[in-house]
């Protein structure tokens, strides 16, 4: 099993380092070879996604992925910021299913924004399709308006766009998971406005044909992100685009207390996968052992289940972070009082020792 590990910036190099510790301990046969990416790599490379990072990524079972991003790129050509590396990764290798699990853990049911008889027991699932809608439609640019209000004023333009095989194999992602767990599927939209939107919900209605014993809904983009805050737990699975579930599983991770504890899984037909944390570099805390790395070390959890095919691997993983938290450690972003307030490294070294512990 080979693992491609591409740190990235900020925080990145830090959990990922927590990460490989824990997928050491394991002592499964795994090949893990590290490459750069993001500004790292611009800097190495003068390019944020060199061939030699995606050639890696493609010869890889797995991907575990770190952070990319820092304000010192900002100034630079769209086309070599740090950020258009993940969105090369996922476009060349074809990740189309984005998975993003909000889970709010008993021990942090006090650290969420929302009352704790909102969040108490969450745990749904965020299937996010990731490689079409405006984020990839052509045609984009900046032009000299020909008609509107202001014609002849300079516009710039995206493109919103699905075909009809995008939407069905996300949806069949989509329903298969909501089969597993309890077979209740929401599809997000914006049908009242947009045609894209509509046609995304004519196809769902379709595939639903399949999938007979899934309860499908329908809900507006804006209802369903003030129902994930007023009414979190009446979710199960949600599917939708590229553009909407960006924003929607961002929302759904601070229900849970703390994005830094949510992982992600992004997978292509091969079950081929990336794995990376919800949040992002947080390059001004980088550096400083502040950030918390549970995020990616559930993420390799993720990894060995959908990808690397070792589900009891996974469930120790999770079972250790599930241990260190009932013990009280916390990093600065879950700390409360009554709790342990630990560093990087120390939470990484907490999870070794919990899965040690297992036998």
């Amino acid at each position: 099993m080979k693992i491609a590990v591409l740190p990235g910036d900020g925080i990145g190099p830090e959990i990922v380092a927590e990460a490989v510790k824990v997928l050491e301990v394991l002592e499964l046969k795994f090949e893990l070879e590290s490459a750069l990416v993001g500004g790292a790599a611009y800097d190495a490379h003068a390019h944020p996604l060199p061939e030699s990072t995606l050639a890696l990524a493609r010869q890889s079972d797995a991907i575990l992925f770190g952070a990319v991003g820092d304000w010192k790129y900002d100034q630079l050509e769209r086309s070599l910021r740090p950020e258009q590396a993940i969105l090369g990764l996922r476009k060349n290798l074809g990740l189309f299913a984005n998975l993003r699990p909000a889970v709010c853990h008993a021990q942090l049911v006090g650290a969420s924004s929302l009352r704790p008889e909102l969040v108490a027991g969450l745990d749904i699932l965020i299937v996010r399709e990731l490689t079409g809608d405006i984020y990839f439609g052509q045609p984009r640019g900046r032009r000299t308006a020909i008609d509107g209000q202001f014609p002849g004023a300079e516009e710039a333009f995206d493109t919103m766009r699905y075909s009809r095989p995008e939407i069905e194999r996300i949806a069949h992602v989509a329903f298969q998971a909501a089969r597993k767990r309890s077979k209740k599927l929401t599809s997000v939209d914006k049908a009242n406005v947009l045609e894209t939107s509509q046609f995304w919900r004519d196809t769902l209605i379709g595939v639903h044909r399949e999938y007979p014993d899934v309860e499908l809904q329908h809900m507006y983009v804006d209802n369903a992100a003030m129902q994930l805050v007023k009414a979190p737990k009446s979710f199960d699975v949600l599917v939708t685009g590229n553009m909407f579930g960006d924003i929607l599983s961002d929302e759904a991770a601070t229900l849970t207390g703390s994005i830094g504890m949510l992982p992600s899984a992004s997978l292509n037909s091969s079950q081929q996968g990336l794995y990376e944390p919800s949040h992002g570099s947080a390059p001004d805390i980088a550096g400083q052992g502040l950030a918390n790395p549970l995020a990616t070390i559930l993420c390799t959890a993720l990894m060995l289940r959908f990808s690397l095919n070792q589900e009891a691997a996974a469930q120790r993983i999770e079972a250790a972070v599930q241990q260190v938290l009932t013990q009280g450690l916390r990093t600065p972003d879950i700390h409360s009082e009554g709790t342990t307030r630990v560093g990087t490294a120390q939470m990484g070294d907490a999870v070794v020792k919990a899965l040690a512990a297992q036998g």
